[in-house]
């Protein structure tokens, strides 16, 4: 191989160039920091984009995989697969769903919520419906269905012609909801807090009208918990602030700890649309995913960490309102539990960057929102560190 190529493969070429990626190497983390291939600490208020709720690296998670890295990675789906089966009643047990597929990602995840709600009503209630309505701002995924899914028409380009049977409404109109239902109207997929939109909640009266308005039409109500669920919107799943009861919740991030696995959570009466051989997946909820997951959700659920994350969340929205006063470049602060965004006059690009300089990740939630996405462990004293440099650097922008 020549010097140049070496030199090119060595600068990372050989992979396509789908992130915009910051440049540090990142190769260790413990609890809420992170450390770079030089040496530096970063207090890690990403977690990864929601998925290490219970921070870099956790004990008891680790034992659990490690010990089941000694016992077996992998076996087909024709046979049992105790861990899932386990994994899957604690799912259950802690939720309002009560049958549960795993997948390896969000995306499959919802796809997998797409291909139940199609083929309960074309397979169970006979009525030919497909239509999936879906929110402006939403974001549902990256594959071809999920991507069309999704309310933001930046993912979409070049990607034409997309699959058909999707519509997309303003979130919080009711009237907008109504008026897009028609007799091919199969389910409605929100999310409770648009996190990629930039931090934009659903109005509690909205989701107890759609969830009614649902029922009344016999339209399967779809919640995509991929980055609300596992404790982090302060409730182990965002819907439960609602009041409501989805009739499939989709789960990925946070489940599995940092470990790739996802899930869609069904009510019982949509068992019969999955019948044996109509959906699949050959890495779905293997021993080790699902070693992860139970001990992931052991720790959430044992520990009260939802309750410790309406706590924290609290706390760090609170502090950024105070400290953050006065600064007209900050036009809101508004979150839900650990899932926090600071609205600003501009893009705020070079804040994530100067942010990263002082030793502080975050990310954006469209162009104008910082998201701080802190685990569900973060403590008092590493909030005040993030809020001191975020103030700090949010005052430099004060008009």
């Amino acid at each position: 191989m020549s010097d140049t190529k070496t030199a090119a493969v060595d600068a990372g070429q050989s992979l396509l160039p789908t992130y915009g990626r910051f440049p540090i190497a990142l190769v260790k983390g413990e609890g809420s920091y992170l450390w770079d291939d030089q040496g530096k600490r970063y207090l890690d208020f990403m977690s990864g984009i929601a998925v290490t709720n219970l921070g870099h690296a956790p004990r008891k998670v680790k034992e659990a995989l490690v010990k089941q890295l000694d016992e077996l990675w992998h076996v087909s789906n024709l046979f049992r697969i105790p861990n899932q089966e386990d994994a899957a009643k604690l799912i259950t047990d802690n939720s309002c769903g009560d049958a549960v597929f795993f997948s390896n990602s969000g995306a499959e995840a919802n796809e997998a919520a797409f291909k139940l709600a199609r083929r309960y009503n074309q397979k169970v209630l006979n009525n030919g419906r497909y239509e999936i309505i879906t929110f402006e701002q939403s974001f549902h995924g990256r594959t071809l269905a999920t991507l069309t899914a999704t309310g933001q028409e930046k993912v979409k380009e070049g990607f034409a012609p997309l699959p058909e049977g999707f519509k997309y409404i303003p979130i919080n109109d009711i009237s907008a909801v109504e008026a897009a239902i028609s007799d091919k109207t199969a389910a409605i997929m929100l999310e409770m807090v648009q996190a990629e939109g930039g931090i934009l909640m659903a109005d509690p009266q909205f989701v107890k009208d759609l969830a009614q308005l649902c029922e009344k039409n016999g339209i399967l109500l779809i919640v995509d918990e991929i980055q609300t669920g596992m404790g982090r919107t302060g409730k182990l799943f965002a819907y439960e602030h609602y009041g409501i009861e989805p009739d499939i919740f989709t789960l990925a991030k946070g489940l599995g700890s940092g470990f790739p696995v996802g899930a869609a959570v069904a009510k019982e009466k949509l068992r019969e649309a999955f019948g044996s051989g109509s959906h699949g997946s050959t890495f779905g909820g293997t021993p080790i995913a699902t070693a992860v997951v139970k001990a992931t959700i052991e720790e959430i659920v044992g520990e009260k960490l939802p309750q410790r994350a309406a706590e924290a969340g609290e706390y760090l929205i609170s502090e950024l309102r105070s400290k953050l006063a006065g600064n007209s470049f900050v036009k809101e602060v508004r979150g839900l539990g650990l899932i926090v965004g600071i609205e600003c006059a501009e893009p705020v690009g070079s804040i994530i960057t100067a942010a990263q300089e002082q030793g502080l990740l975050v990310i954006t939630a469209g162009p104008n929102v910082i998201r701080l996405l802190p685990n569900l462990l973060v403590t008092n004293e590493e909030i005040d560190s993030a809020v001191a440099t975020l103030t700090e650097l949010l005052a430099g922008y004060n008009r």
